[in-house]
């Protein structure tokens, strides 16, 4: 059995999780059902498709959910691109969340390759 904390995928998409968190407390109150919501389940999403496929019985259905978690990636750099463009959010708070969004993406790539050559 895996421990999916001692993951380095895991552990980044956790910290970058957390600072979202952060980063939404400013967006307007109209947004707690909208955005705010949707940004914060994308990324936390990210590291629940690593910890559950870490449980599973082989690197084939891993593979499957960091494939899942690779999408919710996606999904969470398109939710902060719109933070940024309705100005919820600061550039410079941005390009840090992207950057580090950008280097787990790279992450889980690897990972994904490196589980479906096993």
């Amino acid at each position: 059995m895996r421990d999916f904390k001692k993951f380095e995928v895991w552990q980044l998409s956790h910290q970058i999780t957390l600072k979202i968190y952060t980063s939404t407390k400013t967006f307007p109150k109209e947004e707690i059902f909208g955005l705010t919501s949707q940004i914060r389940r994308s990324f936390a999403s990210i590291g629940y498709n690593i910890s559950e496929g870490s449980g599973r019985n082989s690197d084939k259905e891993f593979a499957n959910f960091i494939n899942i978690a690779l999408g919710s990636s996606n999904e969470a750099e398109n939710q902060l691109i719109l933070a940024k463009d309705l100005e919820y959010i600061n550039v410079s708070d941005y390009r840090d969340l992207l950057e580090e969004l950008t280097v787990l993406k790279k992450k889980l790539v690897s990972l994904w390759n490196k589980l479906r050559q096993n």
